[in-house]
C-alpha cells in the first residue's frame, strides 16, 4: 500500500510540473507589454491634444477679425509705421532703410520665397521686405546670439509653414527680431511667447499688408532665386540717398495703396524710377 501511495504522490507531483511548464508566461509578459505601450501611447497622444488645444486658446485673442484688424496692438514692445505698398527698385539699387532690419517701404521688385524658408546665410533685405508685403512674417535673428538648439527652436516655428521665412542678420541689436509690413518686434528670447502671438495676429492678416493673395512662391533663377539668394549687405545711410543707385525708405509723392502683382515673368522698373508695378507690388 505504501508502494501505490508512494506512486500516486509522484504522479500527482509530476502533473503539477506539468501545469506549471505550461502556463504561458511569455504570452502573458507579451500582452502586458503591448498594454503599458498602448497606454502610454494613449498618455502622450492625450497631453499633446491638450497642450495643442491651450496653445490654440492662449492665441484666441491674437487671431485677427473684422473687430479686431490688428491683434499685435495687444503685444507689447510692437512697434507700427504705415508704409506705402507697391514701390519697387531694380537688384542693382539699393535702398536706405531707416530700421534694422527693414519691415516696409520700397523694396527689390523680386520677393524672397517665404512659404517656409529658413535661410542658412543673411539675404538681401530689399526682396525679404517684399515678402512681407505679401502677408508673410519675417524671423530674423543675430546668429553671434543665437546659435545651435536656439536656432531649431525658431526654425520649427517657420519650416513648412506658409507666408514665413527666417535669416540670420548680422549685427542685429537684439537677439531676435519678427518683422510683418508695418510692424516689428524684437527679444531676447526664443521662448517668449510674443513669438507666436506676433506670428498669430499678423501673417497673412488681411487688415495689415498692401497685396492681400500675393504669392510667396519661389520665383527662380534670374529673379530670386531661394537656394542661391542675393546677398545681404548693410542699407546705405540716408545721407546717401542720390534717387539712382540709391533710393529712399518712403518715395516723396509715391501713391498710397497696394500696386497688384504683374506676370511673374515681368520686369522690375526701369533704373532710377523706384516705382511702377514691375513683378510685384
Amino acid at each position: 500500500m505504501a508502494s501505490g501511495k508512494n506512486s500516486k504522490a509522484v504522479r500527482d507531483a509530476r502533473a503539477a510540473v506539468v501545469t506549471q511548464r505550461s502556463t504561458p508566461w511569455g504570452m502573458i509578459a507579451g500582452i502586458l507589454v503591448v498594454v503599458l505601450f498602448a497606454g502610454a501611447i494613449f498618455g502622450y497622444y492625450v497631453v499633446q491634444n491638450n497642450a495643442k488645444q491651450a496653445k490654440v486658446a492662449a492665441l484666441a485673442e491674437f487671431t485677427p477679425t473684422a473687430d479686431n484688424k490688428d491683434p499685435s496692438t495687444k503685444i507689447p514692445g510692437v512697434i507700427t509705421v504705415p508704409y506705402t505698398g507697391g514701390q519697387h527698385v531694380q537688384p542693382t539699387q539699393r535702398v536706405a532703410y531707416t530700421h534694422s532690419p527693414p519691415f516696409g517701404g520700397t523694396h527689390d521688385g523680386f520677393w524672397a520665397a517665404c512659404n517656409g524658408i529658413v535661410y542658412p546665410t543673411a539675404v538681401r533685405s530689399e526682396n525679404m521686405v517684399h515678402a512681407l508685403e505679401h502677408g508673410s512674417v519675417w524671423i530674423a535673428y543675430n546668429p553671434d546670439r543665437i546659435t545651435g538648439a536656439a536656432v531649431q527652436t525658431l526654425a520649427a516655428k517657420v519650416k513648412d509653414q506658409p507666408y514665413t521665412l527666417m535669416s540670420p542678420y548680422p549685427g542685429l541689436d537684439q537677439p531676435i527680431s519678427l518683422q510683418s509690413w508695418g510692424h516689428q518686434l524684437k527679444l531676447s528670447d526664443v521662448d517668449d511667447p510674443r513669438i507666436d502671438q506676433f506670428i498669430q495676429a499678423l501673417r497673412t492678416n488681411q487688415y495689415a499688408y498692401p497685396e492681400v493673395g500675393a504669392s510667396c512662391q519661389a520665383l527662380g533663377p534670374g529673379q530670386f532665386d531661394q537656394d542661391n539668394p542675393p546677398p545681404f549687405v548693410p542699407a546705405p545711410p540716408v545721407s546717401a540717398v542720390n534717387n539712382t543707385t540709391v533710393m529712399p525708405e518712403i518715395v516723396a509723392g509715391a501713391a498710397t495703396g497696394a500696386v497688384p502683382d504683374a506676370a511673374k515673368g515681368a520686369t522690375p522698373p526701369a533704373t532710377g524710377t523706384g516705382t511702377g508695378t514691375g513683378t510685384g507690388g
